[in-house]
């Protein structure tokens, strides 16, 4: 049985760690260079940091925080926001990122998944879904959820596998910063559908709620950031529960 993983997400805006409810309303959670080594440190299995206003700056990730970032941990470490191009991912990966994630870049011009499955592998290629389920319909959206679009996130999710990348992190915009439960019925569907890796996100608050993203949403990984910035759920505790309550775990 393969583990599931726990996934801290580090949302960068100006620098600092920020948090928000459904996207809005930012607030800090501190310097992200020592939110990272922390989060390695406590037994987090991996991190993902995006860089959540690059793309609607129009510009590029930060490389020396992700530099910074790479030289404290030693667990497969995500870096997105910004990315467009082969150029890019190979620079990130030369920071010292273990993969990078796509969003608006991969909607924009799909093939850009293709080429980097090709040039870096599949393993190496995350594509993330800003998702909002709209009159029974969950539709994607681009730029931090600013954008919405009439693209189908089913539909969308079976293109991204038939295009090489390597996991899909699948974050629901209505459950976002909620603290009421990840989206468990879309995730189970996006499951059943694809044959690559599912990150849950959006809408962590319990350690209950990550027993039943693993269970009933059958996720892959469960990513949060506010329960573990602010200290409300420990990574420890939490992957205790989790093998208690069958789930495997890295302990």
């Amino acid at each position: 049985m393969l583990t599931k993983r726990i996934v801290p997400c580090l949302d960068i805006k100006d620098g600092r760690t920020v948090k928000g409810v459904n996207f809005v309303d930012l607030r800090d959670a501190g310097d992200p260079v020592v939110l990272a080594k922390q989060y390695a440190d406590l037994g987090a299995d991996e991190l993902v940091f995006l860089d959540i206003s690059a793309t609607q700056e129009k510009r590029k990730t930060m490389h020396d925080m992700v530099l910074k970032v790479a030289e404290q941990v030693n667990i497969p470490f995500t870096v997105g926001g910004g990315i467009s191009s082969v150029e890019d991912v190979d620079d990130l990966l030369h920071c010292g990122a273990d993969k990078v994630s796509i969003n608006s870049s991969a909607v924009k011009r799909p093939v850009l998944i293709n080429e980097l499955s090709e040039k870096f592998g599949s393993q190496c290629v995350v594509v993330a879904v800003d998702a909002k389920k709209i009159g029974g319909e969950w539709f994607v959206h681009l730029a931090g959820g600013t954008i919405p679009t009439e693209i189908k996130l089913f539909e969308w999710a079976k293109e991204i596998e038939e295009r090489g990348a390597g996991e899909i992190l699948f974050t629901s915009m209505n459950h976002d910063g909620t603290k009421a439960g990840f989206a468990n019925e879309a995730l189970a569907k996006l499951s059943e559908l694809v044959n690559i890796p599912i990150i849950a996100s959006g809408g962590a608050g319990t350690i209950q709620h990550f027993a039943d993203t693993f269970k009933k949403g059958k996720a892959d990984a469960a990513l949060a950031a506010s329960v573990f910035h602010f200290g409300e759920i420990a990574i420890i505790d939490l992957k205790k529960e989790l093998k208690r309550q069958g789930i495997s775990v890295r302990l």
